[in-house]
């Protein structure tokens, strides 16, 4: 990790995959493995794994082998073929539609169902046994006279409140965590769409124009790939689209990449940030800008690196499943366990009250909704690469961003160019000489 961190490492890749760098440090890694916790020596091995496959991958072009070096199995992936760009392009419509719903008067938020809880809540399962639980109950309570069973008796006598506030607490505590994921994932592929932009802001003043063009189109075809290397819907068709639509890659490009099984983790998208790195080592070698310029550009580049691999460790560590699994588990057990509470509540046998028993189920269905909304709630914002309508909107991201870099790239002069006229007047020899004469 250290290595990867390190300013002239990246400023220089080749420096530290020298065959005699990665030997001492294979060294090391032996010898952590003995003396360190797994969950190292994990991080270690992933570590040499990524530098050996840097230094194979940087010689030349035909002793290029085909690699996975994707560091574990895709955390969301679906035994489904990927979705066309047609179908992603329907959810993204869908998705952007949606995000507009929040400033709607209150009843046409209300009555809305595309984007809303009800239909998850419909389809689960654990809304509906409380509901099953309460009516049993309630027949039971009818037809069984005024002699209530023992059991029944003895769960209303004690305080199932208290399962219940712990179980909301614990709900509440899973919602913000994954919400916190949620928006510190989306402020990352801002921030990687930002740093492009820089990138290409920097470039077109100071890099000639065909180094310009190179270099942002490296850096928006590193942007598709590295949402293709989530491993979600975002695949072969999502890249295959962005890349004919706008040619970020030519053909020898794309088949250098492909060596790198783009769908399977970060290594595709990181070789072709390393070539922006390289181009703009060239361009420093050939006196277009300086060490400061340079160092400009390396951090944006690496800025961008670095907002890309947050979204991978997020991805690569969500919520832990035990804690899931828990609140599954208590769910399970105190919803009906709720629902023959109300149903004692209601009155018995002779006792029985019908506005009482509907306003006792009102109040059964409530607290189904919010316990089991607030977990769907949780897990709908885990993942937001997903196809969900609540996920992020991948696609308007990177369309804009390329769409943004062509503006600044291809705006050669300003508006007003009367500095640009002086300017290469001044600096003209034959315009020099004229006046003079």
């Amino acid at each position: 990790t250290s290595l990867s961190c390190c300013p002239s490492a990246n400023h220089c890749p080749t420096f530290f995959f020298r065959p005699s760098v990665i030997s001492n440090c294979t060294a090391i890694t032996t010898r952590a493995r003995a003396t360190s916790p797994s969950f190292l020596v994990r991080s270690i091995s992933s570590t040499m794994t990524n530098m050996n496959t840097a230094y194979k991958l940087s010689s030349p072009a035909g002793e290029i082998k085909s690699v996975d070096c994707s560091p574990n199995k895709k955390l969301f992936w679906k035994d489904e073929a990927p979705p066309s760009w047609e179908e992603l392009e329907e959810v993204e419509v869908n998705r952007r539609e949606i995000l507009k719903r929040v400033e709607l008067p209150f009843w046409r938020i209300l009555f809305s169902w595309t984007g809303t809880c009800l239909r998850a809540l419909v389809l689960d399962w654990m809304i509906w046994i409380p509901i099953a639980v309460y009516c049993i109950m309630r027949v039971r309570a009818r037809a069984g006279g005024d002699n209530v069973p023992q059991i029944v008796q003895a769960l209303g006598d004690t305080n199932i409140d208290i399962l219940g506030g712990f179980l909301s607490f614990l709900l509440v505590l899973f919602v913000n965590q994954t919400n916190t994921r949620f928006f510190e994932m989306y402020s990352l592929s801002k921030k990687a769409a930002g740093l492009i932009q820089d990138v290409a802001g920097l470039a077109t003043t100071q890099l000639p124009q065909q180094d310009t063009q190179r270099i942002v189109r490296y850096m928006n075809a590193a942007h598709v790939i590295g949402y293709v290397g989530l491993g979600g819907p975002y695949s072969t068709p999502f890249f295959d689209h962005f890349n004919l639509e706008y040619n970020l890659l030519n053909a020898s490009e794309k088949n250098r990449v492909d060596a790198f099984k783009m769908t399977s983790g970060s290594a595709a998208f990181k070789e072709v940030v390393t070539w922006c790195q390289r181009d703009v080592g060239r361009a420093r070698k050939a006196g277009y800008i300086d060490s400061i310029e340079a160092e400009e550009l390396q951090s944006r580049i690496l800025g961008f690196r670095a907002a890309m691999d947050g979204i991978y460790d997020y991805c690569d560590q969500p919520v832990h499943f035990f804690y899931v699994h828990f609140l599954c588990l208590l769910s399970v057990m105190y919803l009906p366990l709720f629902a023959v509470d109300c149903a004692f509540s209601a009155g018995w046998g002779e006792e029985s009250d019908w506005s009482l028993e509907l306003i006792s189920g009102l109040i059964v269905l409530l607290q189904s909704i919010f316990v089991v909304g607030l977990r769907l709630l949780g897990q709908f914002m885990i993942d937001p690469f997903g196809d969900d309508l609540e996920d992020l909107s991948v696609i308007t991201y990177v369309s804009s961003t390329i769409e943004n870099t062509r503006i600044i790239t291809t705006q050669q002069t300003n508006v007003d160019d009367t500095f640009d006229k002086q300017f290469t007047k001044q600096n003209d020899p034959n315009s020099l000489a004229a006046e003079m004469a």
